[in-house]
């Protein structure tokens, strides 16, 4: 098991690339993608999609990692998981229910 970043050094160093390449690739600086390797610095789900790209992965596979380690992080230190996740299964199922569009959906308030 790996963190995000972790992956993607892995995948990187598997190739052989330097950190300049792949940075220049996802047109962000190479003391960034150092950062996001070191899990000292978050992606965003663009960097994520145009590494998928780069490297050759199931774009999917790399998103997966990517949310994982969010929601990870976020419940890192919650005792009630399982308690948790039915009421986030459940909030999820009323939005499908509800045709609630992402575009109307507000994190920041």
């Amino acid at each position: 098991m790996k963190m995000f970043g972790e992956y993607l050094r892995d995948l990187r160093e598997t190739k052989n690339l330097p950190l300049r390449k792949v940075a220049a690739f996802l047109d962000i600086d190479t003391s960034v993608l150092s950062k996001i390797e070191r899990g000292e610095r978050e992606a965003n789900k663009e960097i994520v999609i145009n590494a998928a790209k780069f490297f050759g992965v199931d774009e999917q596979l790399l998103v997966n990692e990517f949310l994982g380690d969010c929601v990870a992080k976020l419940l890192y230190q919650e005792q009630e998981l399982s308690s948790i996740f039915k009421v986030a299964q459940k909030k999820i199922e009323y939005l499908k229910t509800n045709n609630v569009s992402q575009s109307k959906l507000k994190f920041d308030e």
